[in-house]
């Protein structure tokens, strides 16, 4: 097993899960090693039930593992450094522990600043790391060494692909592959309605939207085709997809997205 005996997780969501769970049944981590911690005695006893862990609302506990997975939300972050400095001076570990981050738009300065002591890693991973589909993108703090960046590129290859990225690109990294997806199922929903406008019942409408978009991104990455060069395969003189095309044009859905990804991008950056 590459981890060290215990592993911390803070705050137990949907993507600490997501995460999670495939080191689990990866056998990279053992469910006994597993340290969380959870905001509330109820979620800890439920969450311990469904997943057989170890899960309690003492942070401390948590934070004294050599390696924690931080996953509170971004707002969260000050209430918690104060059990992860506990921690530290309860038992001065023999190596700098790991503080591997998942919080949007919290840079590392600021990890480095709340939490003192330990290595940090900004890992930015998306929603489709739910089905092992997923894109990640990691920064390094100071002191992450070469050992530790293989530790941390492992974790996150059990849900997709691992990208490693300077800082600064990580905000519009944010923008197109974790709001992408919000952004992409706006289109899928739009996609069904206008199906079922023109005679489609919903669940089928909303079963070929999907798998439309799946069979699409496929394509595009099974073939390495341009999307202008697959839309212009779609694309017959005077037929129905140029018709639907000049309704986008005309609509500005080009434009709309162009600025969505660009303000996803600007509002990390506020956030940080």
């Amino acid at each position: 097993m590459p981890w060290s005996e215990t592993f911390g997780v803070v705050g137990l969501g949907r993507m600490a899960r997501a995460l999670l769970l495939p080191l689990l049944d990866s056998g990279l981590v053992e469910r006994s090693a597993v340290r969380a911690a959870v905001a509330t005695e109820a979620s800890a006893q439920t969450l311990a039930g469904e997943l057989g862990l170890q899960v309690s609302t003492d942070a401390a506990r948590a934070w004294s593992a050599p390696v924690v997975l931080l996953a509170v939300k971004p707002q969260q972050i000050e209430a918690v450094a104060p059990a992860a400095a506990q921690a530290l001076s309860a038992a001065a570990p023999a190596h700098e522990p790991l503080l591997i981050s998942v919080l949007a738009g919290v840079p590392l300065w600021r990890l480095q600043a709340l939490f003192p002591g330990r290595a940090c890693v900004r890992a930015v991973p998306n929603t489709p790391a739910l089905v092992r589909s997923g894109l990640t993108g990691l920064s390094w703090g100071e002191g992450v060494g070469e050992a530790r960046r293989g530790e941390v590129r492992q974790l996150f290859a059990q849900v997709g692909e691992v990208l490693e990225l300077p800082e600064p690109q990580l905000d519009p990294f944010l923008a197109l592959t974790s709001s992408g997806p919000a952004f992409l199922a706006l289109v899928a929903e739009s996609m069904a309605d206008g199906a079922v406008a023109a005679g489609l019942p919903r669940p089928l409408a909303s079963h070929l939207a999907h798998r439309t978009m799946a069979g699409t991104a496929a394509l595009l990455q099974g073939q390495e085709l341009h999307p202008g060069e697959l839309k212009d395969m779609v694309t017959s003189p005077a037929g129905t997809t140029a018709a639907g095309l000049r309704e986008l044009e005309r609509a500005g859905l080009r434009s709309a997205l162009i600025e969505a990804v660009l303000a996803a991008a600007e509002r990390s950056r506020q956030l940080a």
